[in-house]
């Protein structure tokens, strides 16, 4: 079940930037990006056009995307959650647009982060999926947040994250739209191997062919151990972020709240013969030049414990001199 391919979508630059301590200089989040860019990496999620008060980190969202370097066959997207953060999205010019709609099997999350109700959400995403089909962008991805447990509600039980895959499920039948991948989110590090598997196939029992996707936390450091688990059940599309930076400003963790490093992602993927496109070393720069830019230890651990194929042609190289 093991898949022979994955599909990472790299999101370092606007989880990690969105939550560090302080003003980064738009020149430097730049460099990160453009620098992602030469990896192989084909989905890059450069920046969130959201409230500039509510979060500071983003408030250069459009100069970031204006400045950074278009490769030919990678997609630059972004986050936003209003029709103003859409407009700001759109005018840019440069931004692969898809359309994303979420649900929130925690009324009181989804109160935080958003601020509406699960009645106000609903009918806000019957809406926002026809203003997407208006503007003639594609409505690809779904997701459920916090699809394992919540800071505020506790532990998610199984049959709502199904109810929640069902609604969105339901949501694409009536709007005619269809997803490329549902991402089940471990926005506030919850899962463990076990609940990753038991989540994906009542998931995948119910809604058998729906494109699971995970998007994973490290705050507990079980991140690599559970993309492990998704991988074992078949999962061929994540969200990482290089050198484990970033995490979500409104889930109050009292501890570092990154998400799955993308190199040590991609070193598992390697190991297991798993094709990922891109280049592991050239990755591991970016997981330096990232916390060069935080200026503070990330959480990775293959950029300082280095790359096993690259160690292993060295002892041949010495041992065949």
């Amino acid at each position: 079940m093991v898949p022979s391919a994955v599909l990472i979508t790299e999101e370092g630059p606007r989880e990690g930037f969105q939550i560090e301590k302080g003003p980064i200089p738009t020149d430097r989040k730049v460099a990160l990006v453009d620098a992602l860019s030469d990896t192989g990496l084909r989905r890059i999620q450069v920046a969130s056009f959201v409230s500039r008060k509510q979060v500071p980190g983003m408030a250069d969202a459009d100069d970031i995307v204006q400045r950074m370097r278009v490769v030919p066959g990678v997609d630059y997207t972004a986050l936003w959650f209003n029709d103003a953060g859409l407009e700001r999205a759109r005018v840019t010019g440069k931004l692969t647009l898809e359309g994303k709609v979420r649900v929130y099997p925690s009324d009181v999350f989804m109160k935080r982060n958003i601020n509406r109700t699960p009645e106000q959400h609903l009918v806000h995403t019957h809406g926002e999926i026809e203003r997407y089909k208006e503007l003639g962008i594609p409505v690809r991805d779904a997701s459920v947040s916090n699809a394992f447990g919540c800071n505020f509600q506790g532990d998610i039980a199984v049959e709502k994250v199904v109810e929640c895959v069902g609604t969105l499920m339901a949501l694409a039948e009536e709007h005619g739209v269809e997803y490329e991948k549902v991402s089940l989110a471990d926005t506030m590090a919850w899962a463990t191997p076990v609940t990753i598997k038991r989540v994906i196939g009542a998931v995948r029992d119910r809604y058998p062919n729906a494109p699971l996707s995970l998007h994973l936390h490290d705050t507990r450091g079980m991140g690599i151990a559970n993309a492990y688990a998704g991988l074992e059940m078949g999962v061929t599309k994540f969200d990482a972020a290089v050198g484990g930076l970033g995490g979500c400003p409104f889930t109050a963790h009292k501890g570092a709240a990154g998400n799955v490093s993308t190199e040590d992602l991609v070193f598992l993927c390697h190991e297991m013969g798993i094709e990922t496109g891109v280049d592991l070393d050239a990755l591991i720069d970016c997981a330096m030049l990232a916390e060069d830019i935080v200026g503070h230890p990330l959480p990775g651990s293959i950029k300082q414990g280095g790359n096993l194929a690259k160690l292993r042609a060295a002892v041949r190289e010495g041992a065949s001199a």
